[in-house]
């Protein structure tokens, strides 16, 4: 009969390991060995991967007005790109001559749309082609904008010219090419050679000849045509014409014919070699002019690896440097992953340490020993996956592990509390085992899986920075699931090794009878008996809480710690490049020998390359300037930083300054910023001005502008077309011999080795840099003869907006500023948007002011998190009714979630920590956490009915036997967050979840009791309302009656 019973008990897993210990051993070594591996050979980052879902399309048609570029091809590929699948929005910026549209994916695209969406860009822009005018240059296309540099490294000599130290570049980048790990090696700030022929049109003119005849003549001799081969029978032989260009002297001594007369080039015009002129972009480094690679890591590898293999590449490259020139890192992403990996696992460790120190000071050596070893195993289990899955050791993920960390004991301690309360009891090991499995496996499995399903909005937004933090909910996941296996499994196997067989059932009543529990059951009898005044004050102190948070400070996503400076430098609009170099070469100077900066990169023309993952890296721009500033450490950057802001106030009044750090997250660009869109320029101007009227109101906000900048100085021709047709004159003609003359016109290619270098006529630099040359250009008649432009035409001074912004095709002014370090942007933004309402309330018809940047980016990226919100709350719900199996008690828990925001609440206001993007996904997360000990309470509740207590005691008795476990999991739970709480990135989430969790689990021994009894409960007698003297020997006996069912 026995055996027949015990066939037909249901399996017991904890019973099975503790009956075959070999296979436990072995699994046990099995999940260390492999743990380990997966952790060895996992990849590391400074921050998770993202997918950039921006691309950008740039086109160039010389001599092109901002009026032409817009309607002739701004116009059309905007229009195109519309009917891009999954498009979020078209952004444009036009200046004369050129225009960039940038292309935005929607945020919920996946990653694989996303090439194709790219992809559709191509092919649609391709399909307009021949509506695009002639002369355009491009569509130029980036789709790797996100490509990170792991290293970035400048290359340098005094005295060297840039071909030269290019040269040195190329045979850097050839070696890296061949380094394991690298994927792209790309040469950076090389300036293009050009060969330059320095020619008047006034001296062509005078001898009857163009700048075609000219063309013509070197094309003559320097293209690459067939000659043909010679087909001997046997043989076919090649035919070989020397005699094409080689050297700049051949050029000056070409023959120019103009009917009889024969005329030698270099009698008429300059031949020189040199650079671009104007330049697009320049890099320095220290002072120095510079050329910089940048290597791109091969997916697969890992950083650390790669970065040692380019480090070694280097070096041998080092030695075959001629005297003089120098390689210095600029940036070093494997050293900054390996001290940001360090410092986690540090942390990590000290978390480790932490609630290893509690277990042991809580429940005893023995039990502490337990928890101690399933703790290593449970994250060696979670490395071996997150190997599996492609997680990398990033900021997020790191983070994770340390969150989970303080949650993953609570399996473990409950298993091993259960033991040693079955042991007290004068159960052997094995039963007390099997006791724990069927009593808390299920319950503590529903509350796992609660608890994971708070994290489920972090996991499943649909968004930038949501995919920035996916790896939250991924690693949290992966090892509180692991720990529910790890707790009925493994804790069962060793406590049976570990923990003290009683040989004699124990004394238990003396276990709760002591002041700090008649206090404690004496307050939860308190609020039973007074359980609508608990419950009505908790509703009064969580919408008290909701109300607090308008004086959390509100950001999107925290700066970073790393101690790079960038100072970036706008020059009005018109400004030439070489002016722009200029200033920021006085401001490298100033900062030059100041003992906190270790070096100084400049970027003109463009901001620095995309060194660090989040950059808002800043495209091509002639007035605009960048300098990266690396300060000895964060103290010294915060000196310099300070540093930095006075001269540029007091010394570059001119130059619109901007400084900071880097920033953690996606990139959002300037602190505050709201934009105007409507269909009308100049009303668009009208309103702009007015919300910079309201920002210069602001007394915390500094540089303000908008990003239309000045209008710029321009030259306006109004030809006399009667007498130009007389002259046999065209407006073509006199356009393209302006830009020849002024800007340079190409003539053809020199070839040296692999390298091509343009040969460029233009007018001497006498006459290119005067304003009243333009009247001296000769024109080519359609009659064989020449007239000044003068003649013709007649020239206007004008002022012109020199850049227009656009946003789906309609003009956009973005209204800009910067503000001190102590103040959240967003609040700010916030508050001048609502300030703005009255005049956002009476705009026309398709004119709108709206938030942009941060605060804009943090919007969606709520939005987003809120979109998954329900499906965490469906989840939840089913797993309740699982367990509880009672749509009343599940509502009932799922009623204590929230009261985590009290805490949440009181944290940031007492720490000052901002409630961002961050943050918010902590709050999230702690629905699950507290339901999670609400259900184990509840269930107490109900197991202790169902054995037959009064349902008034029950609830009290359950409170206060359920006091401790779930305390001491709540405070496990807090102490591992200690670590990351001193960070800038995991701080607000932190303080949020310990205050929230503090608060809440205090607040679950007392209003979930009072709940229940409220809908669930009877009134209660009177002589039970609070046990005193004698009767306190009966509490300490309901208290210790068998909570749970046995078997």
């Amino acid at each position: 009969m026995d055996n027949s019973s015990q066939d037909k008990k249901p399996f017991n897993l904890s019973r099975w390991a503790i009956g075959h210990p070999s296979i436990a051993r072995f699994l046990f070594g099995l999940i260390i060995i492999t743990g380990a591996l997966g952790l060895m050979r996992m990849g590391q980052s400074e921050d998770p991967e993202f997918t950039f879902r921006v691309m950008v399309v740039q086109a160039i048609w010389p001599g092109a007005s901002i009026e032409e570029m817009q309607d002739q091809v701004v116009n059309k590929i905007e229009r195109k790109l519309q009917e891009t699948p999954h498009l979020d929005w078209v952004k444009s910026y036009t200046r004369a001559g050129s225009a960039i549209i940038t292309v935005q994916v929607k945020g919920d695209t996946d990653t694989a749309e996303v090439k194709d969406a790219f992809y559709q860009v191509r092919k649609k822009v391709g399909d307009i082609s021949s509506e695009l005018p002639q002369g355009l240059l491009g569509p130029f296309f980036n789709d790797e904008f996100g490509d990170t540099f792991i290293t970035l490294h400048s290359i340098a000599g005094e005295g060297y010219s840039y071909p030269e130290l290019k040269a040195q570049a190329i045979k850097a980048r050839d070696m890296l090419l061949t380094t394991p790990g690298v994927e792209k090696a790309v040469i950076l700030g090389d300036q293009p050679q050009r060969i330059y022929i320095d020619v008047s049109s006034k001296a062509l003119a005078e001898r009857g000849l163009t700048l075609n005849d000219v063309r013509n003549t070197i094309a003559g001799q320097n293209n690459i045509d067939p000659a043909g081969a010679v087909d001997t029978g046997t043989h076919s032989v090649r035919i070989s014409v020397e005699g094409d260009l080689s050297k700049t002297a051949d050029i000056r001594e070409l023959r120019l014919r103009a009917g009889d007369q024969i005329t030698r080039l270099g009698d008429i015009a300059t031949v020189t070699t040199g650079l671009e002129d104007p330049y697009q972009r320049k890099f320095r480094y220290n002072g120095q002019d510079s050329v910089q690679v940048g290597v791109v890591m091969a997916k697969g590898f890992k950083v650390t690896d790669v970065g040692h293999a380019v480090e070694e590449t280097y070096k041998r490259f080092e030695e075959s440097l001629p005297y003089g020139v120098s390689v210095d890192q600029i940036s070093n992403q494997p050293e900054v992953v390996t001290e940001a990996i360090g410092e986690f696992m540090k942390a990590l460790i000290e978390a480790l340490l932490i609630v290893l120190v509690v277990s042991f000071l809580s429940i005893g050596w023995r039990s502490g020993l337990v928890i101690a070893i399933t703790i290593p195993l449970v994250l060696a289990a979670t490395f071996a996956i997150m190997y599996e899955l492609g997680i990398d050791l990033q900021r997020i993920s790191l983070g994770a592990l340390i969150i989970a960390l303080g949650l993953l004991v609570d399996d473990a301690m409950i298993v091993v509390e259960m033991m040693e309360r079955k042991l007290e009891e004068g159960l052997v090991k094995v039963e007390a085992a099997s006791f724990a499995y069927t009593s808390t496996a299920f319950p503590m499995l529903t509350g796992t899986l609660i608890t994971t399903a708070g994290f489920i909005p972090v996991g499943f937004a649909e968004s930038t920075a949501g995919e920035y933090v996916r790896s939250l909910f991924y690693v949290v996941g992966i090892a509180l699931v692991i720990s529910w296996l790890v707790a009925v499994y493994f804790t069962p196997w060793l406590g049976n090794m570990i923990l003290k067989q009683r040989n004699h059932a124990g004394s238990h009543h003396d276990a709760f009878d002591t002041s700090f529990y008649r206090r404690l059951r004496a307050t939860v009898s308190w609020a039973v008996r007074h359980r609508i005044i608990v419950l009505a004050l908790t509703l009064v102190t969580f919408f008290g809480s909701l109300f607090a948070f308008q004086f959390i400070p509100q950001n999107f996503f925290p700066q970073s710690s790393r101690p790079e400076i960038l100072v970036d430098l706008w020059l009005p609009e018109g400004t030439s490049i070489k002016e722009v170099e200029k200033q920021a070469e006085a401001l490298e100077a100033r900062m030059m020998d100041d003992p906190d900066k270790k070096f100084i990169a400049t970027y003109i023309g463009e901001g620095a390359p995309r060194f660090f993952l989040p950059l808002d890296q800043q495209l091509r721009n002639p007035n605009f300037a960048q300098l990266l500033i690396m300060a000895n450490d964060e103290p010294a950057r915060e000196r310099l930083i300070v540093k930095l802001r006075t001269i540029l106030a007091e010394d570059f009044p001119s130059i619109r300054g901007k400084v900071d750090r880097l920033f953690l997250g996606p990139p959002t660009g300037w602190p505050v910023q709201l934009r105007v869109v409507g269909p009308d320029r100049t009303e668009v101007r009208r309103i702009a001005d007015e919300v910079k009227a309201k920002f210069a109101a602001t007394p915390e906000l500094d540089a303000i502008h908008d990003d239309w900048l000045e209008p710029v100085p321009a030259m306006k021709l109004v030809i006399d077309q009667d007498r130009a047709r007389a002259l046999g004159v065209s407006s073509q003609r006199i356009r393209q011999m302006l830009q020849a003359t002024m800007q340079g016109a190409p003539l053809d290619d020199f070839r040296d080795g692999e390298e091509t270098v343009s040969i460029v006529a233009r007018e001497p630099a006498a006459n290119r840099q005067l304003l009243s040359a333009v009247n001296s250009v000769y024109v080519p008649t359609d009659f064989g003869g020449f007239v000044p432009v003068s003649q013709v035409a007649k020239v206007l001074p004008v002022m012109e907006q020199g850049i227009e912004w656009r946003r789906d095709r309609l003009p956009t002014i973005t209204v800009r500023a910067t503000l001190p370090d102590d103040i959240q942007p967003n609040d700010v933004t916030m508050k001048l948007f609502n300030e703005l309402k009255p005049l956002r309330d009476s705009l026309a018809a398709g004119y709108k002011v709206e938030i942009q940047g941060g605060a804009e980016d943090a919007a969606e990226s709520q939005a987003s998190i809120a979109a998954k919100a329900p499906v965490m709350l469906l989840v939840i719900v089913l797993l309740l009714m699982v367990q509880l199996q009672h749509f009343g008690k599940a509502m009932l828990v799922l009623a204590t979630g929230p009261l985590g925001i009290i805490g949440a609440a009181a944290a940031l206001l007492i720490s000052g920590a901002p409630f961002g993007f961050v943050a918010i996904l902590g709050v999230i997360a702690l629905l699950g956490i507290i339901i999670r000990n609400s259900i184990i309470l509840v269930d107490q509740i109900d197991q202790d009915i169902a054995a037959g207590m009064e349902r008034y005691e029950a609830i009290i008795g359950a409170a206060v036997r359920r006091f401790r476990p779930i305390m001491l999991t709540a405070m496990t739970a807090v102490l591992a967050l200690i670590p990351i709480s001193r960070g800038v990135f995991w701080g607000p989430l932190a303080y949020a979840m310990m205050g929230g969790i503090l608060v809440a689990t205090v607040l679950t021994i007392l209003v979930l009791p009072a709940g229940y009894a409220l809908f669930f409960g009877k009134e209660p007698k009177k002589k039970q309302a609070e046990p005193e003297g004698e009767d306190r020997g009966n509490v300490a006996e309901i208290a210790h009656r068998p909570a749970l069912a046995a078997e």
